[in-house]
């Protein structure tokens, strides 16, 4: 036997449900919608004020879209897992030895020998909640006590949209013109960078890697915008 000692690791950070990415994709959209909005109509040469209310009605609007975006697919998504589990409880009911067969295939294509997979089954079907839940988890995919909710999820997307989609239009508030379109770039490049290496870290992947991904996005959605706000305005000026 080895000398070597291995100490137990620490517990699983929780990855499932659709908390986690409503708050990292509202922050990400939030904020590279709204700046590269921002930067496209200062492109076009418009006053700051016409800058300040495009930027708080597209924070707004898009904060809205995405909770309500949020909320629709997770309900779907979690109405078509009910009727699935639904299907699933009136088949452990109705066809117990099919069930128990079908388990038992699972645990030998997990290694199990056919006599202890057999022997594993018959003690997990004596439970009809365990044996939905065992069932759920190896042929859906799916834990029917842990799926997202929704009504949160939505919640926690609209706040964290919001936060992304008003950092770049604080500086309109105390400036205006260049001064404030850098500003808002600014802001937009360093709070990705922060996203991006966050969840880089978290993730356990380069942190430089996530950092560049997301300032790479927002640095070509706000160039695209502003030459676009830039063209659109010098026609209407002509």
């Amino acid at each position: 036997m080895s000398s070597r000692t291995h100490e137990p690791h620490g517990g699983h950070r929780s990855v499932s449900g659709g908390l986690a990415r409503a708050a990292v994709f509202g922050v990400s959209d939030g904020l590279v919608s709204n700046v590269s909005l921002i930067l496209g109509f200062a492109g076009s040469g418009v006053d700051s004020t016409v800058v300040r209310l495009a930027g708080l009605a597209g924070a707004v609007a898009g904060g809205i879209s995405m909770a309500a975006g949020e909320w629709v697919s997770i309900t779907s998504q979690n109405d078509l897992i009910e009727r699935e589990l639904a299907i699933e409880r009136r088949e452990l009911v109705r066809n117990v030895e099919h069930e128990t067969v079908e388990l038992a295939a699972v645990y030998e294509s997990h290694g199990m020998s056919s006599e202890r997979a057999a022997a594993a089954a018959e003690e997990v079907m004596q439970e009809p909640e365990n044996a939905l839940a065992v069932h759920a988890r190896e042929e859906l995919g799916v834990d029917p006590d842990s799926l997202p909710p929704a009504l949160s999820a939505a919640a926690l997307s609209l706040v964290c949209f919001l936060f992304g989609a008003l950092l770049p239009v604080i500086p309109w508030f105390v400036s205006d013109g260049a001064q404030a379109a850098w500003a808002s770039l600014a802001i937009g490049v360093a709070a990705a960078a922060a996203v991006g290496g966050l969840v880089a870290r978290f993730a356990e992947r380069p942190i430089i890697y996530g950092v560049v991904r997301q300032v790479v996005i927002v640095l070509v959605a706000c160039g695209i915008t502003y030459l676009i706000g830039e063209a659109v305005g010098v026609n209407l000026a002509g």
